[in-house]
């Protein structure tokens, strides 16, 4: 039981940085119909700011606390301005001028961006991994393993990712249902040529949800960043495949379903490396997901789509 309960602990830390990422795809998909397949990389830079920004305020364990919270803050809204600016470029360049266009020539457009950015990181900053040393030691020992020999953890780092990504949330879910601005994107979503008809400005709208899903995958790059402390070029394509696997899951279009699909990718992925094999955790991800879609193909808190005629 204790073994289970640490992996369902480590399950639920992943599956919030995958929520976080799977959202920006979703928001994007619930506007436009489409998918940023840049947004990955997007989610890569975010964490590659936020490296940069520590190292250049020289932040380190040995920061005092109250210090290192604030300095934390400071990069957090540097990571995510920047990386915001990231995605209204991705939108400005690869989405707009394509928008009334056939469906495909926006998808490789994004791919290419999602390429050039890659390309971009690998150059600048090299192929080679980026360590960082722990910001958050320690935790809450929920159980000594007494009977068991397994000693079940709970670190402070996995507290701030899980409050971290709860809190979010809920500002997102309150911005969604009762703000100007959430309901222009809810307009937009339903009818996008009836809302502009309305007065909706529908390119500052869909402009802005890029620029919110780049700072979600900012913040989801500082936390993988602190908790796995090593970031490459490359995570952008491995963990922007499974939080689009994980918006798929929930539902896409659905903020909720998003972070549920996150949640149970992470949850997926851990128990089965826990329990069974490591290198197959991704086909017992894919594969899930393909069973659940054959039986629920709007995934499991999607709508179907209705046909405007």
């Amino acid at each position: 039981m204790d073994y289970f309960l640490q992996q369902l602990i480590n399950g639920v830390t992943l599956g919030s940085i995958y929520g976080l990422i799977a959202i920006g795809y979703t928001m994007v998909y619930g506007i436009i119909g489409m998918i940023n397949f840049a947004h990955g990389d997007i989610f890569m830079v975010g964490a590659f700011i936020a490296l940069i920004t520590i190292v250049a305020l020289g932040i380190t364990a040995a920061t005092p606390l109250l210090l290192l919270i604030a300095a934390l803050v400071l990069v957090l809204v540097i990571a995510m301005a920047l990386t915001a600016v990231w995605g209204w470029t991705v939108e400005r360049i690869a989405y707009r001028p394509l928008r009334g266009s056939f469906r495909l020539a926006p998808l490789i457009t994004a791919i290419g961006a999602s390429i050039a950015l890659q390309n971009f990181v690998q150059i600048s900053q090299g192929a080679r991994n980026k360590p960082l040393q722990p910001l958050f030691q320690g935790g809450f020992q929920l159980s000594d393993g007494a009977g068991t020999g397994f000693a079940v953890q709970l670190s402070y780092m996995q507290i701030l990712i899980i409050v971290t990504t709860v809190v979010l949330m809920a500002g997102f879910t309150f911005l969604i249902n009762n703000t100007s601005l959430g309901r222009a994107q809810r307009a937009c979503e339903q009818d996008r040529k009836m809302a502009a008809l309305l007065g909706v400005n529908v390119d500052r709208t869909i402009s802005l949800t890029f620029v919110m899903g780049a700072a979600l995958a900012a913040v989801a790059g500082l936390m993988f960043l602190m908790y796995y402390g090593v970031v490459d070029f490359f995570i952008g394509f491995v963990a922007g495949v499974k939080a689009f696997t994980a918006a798929v899951l929930g539902g896409i279009g659905s903020l909720p379903g998003a972070m549920l699909g996150g949640l149970l990718i992470g949850l997926i992925e851990t128990f089965w490396s826990g329990y069974f094999s490591v290198e197959y955790k991704d086909v017992a991800a894919f594969s899930i997901l393909a069973i659940v879609l054959i039986f629920m193909p709007e995934g499991l808190l999607g709508k179907p789509e209705v046909e405007k005629v």
